[in-house]
């Protein structure tokens, strides 16, 4: 009987719910706090409190997190366990500790409000922390297991604790060839007529026109 109940609740609790601009499945906190784009998909156990934007087609992973103001582009995927940080204790004062139990939480009001901006088309992988003042470029690559606390530039991939550049994904000539094209603003008949642009491979390559 303890089995059946089980697998009741758990076909419940993970059920796939469509909305308008998103899809959600299993449970999700803080949703009144997201202004979605459309095509969005939210998995199970994602936590969201602050101000939070994110783009088209944007997914996100399993057990996420995101805190504070955050804006999010188009076409991003978030892997799972990531973890947006905007806001963050305060450092310069006597104590870092701002919970109600101390003065009713008075001193939440020295809490440290940030803003995370992140670009189009970024991949954020497998348990990524960003903490802070942050933007995060077009197209970059945020390797797993990564803590960013400095800014990333377009089409950069940065790895480590905390996460340093590694490399970039293309030529200098070809990251402004795509940050003109600006694909991630075209309709999806636009973006069937350069098809043939995303099936390319750019390795060694100077431009997406070859």
């Amino acid at each position: 009987m303890r089995q059946f109940i089980k697998k009741i609740l758990f076909y419940f609790l993970n059920t796939v719910t469509k909305y308008e601009k998103v899809t959600v499945s299993g449970f999700s906190r803080g949703l009144q706090n997201v202004v979605f784009e459309g095509k969005n998909a939210v998995p199970d156990r994602c936590n969201f409190s602050g101000n939070i934007e994110i783009g088209y087609a944007t997914t996100l992973g399993y057990n996420n997190i995101l805190s504070g103001n955050i804006s999010i582009g188009k076409y991003c995927q978030l892997g799972a366990d990531v973890a947006l940080h905007a806001t963050n204790h305060p450092i310069s004062s006597m104590t870092t500790y701002i919970n109600t139990n101390l003065f009713q939480g008075e001193l939440q009001e020295l809490k440290e409000e940030n803003k995370i901006a992140i670009g189009n088309d970024v991949w954020i992988g497998h348990g990524v922390i960003i903490v802070g003042n942050i933007n995060i470029g077009n197209g970059a690559i945020l390797a797993a297991g990564s803590v960013v606390t400095k800014d990333v530039a377009p089409y950069t991939i940065v790895a480590g604790v905390p996460a340093k550049p590694i490399g970039k994904r293309f030529s200098d000539s070809i990251i402004q060839e795509i940050e003109t094209l600006q694909w991630w603003d075209l309709s999806e008949s636009e973006l069937e007529n350069i098809k043939p642009l995303f099936l390319k491979n750019f390795t060694n390559k100077e431009t997406i026109y070859e």
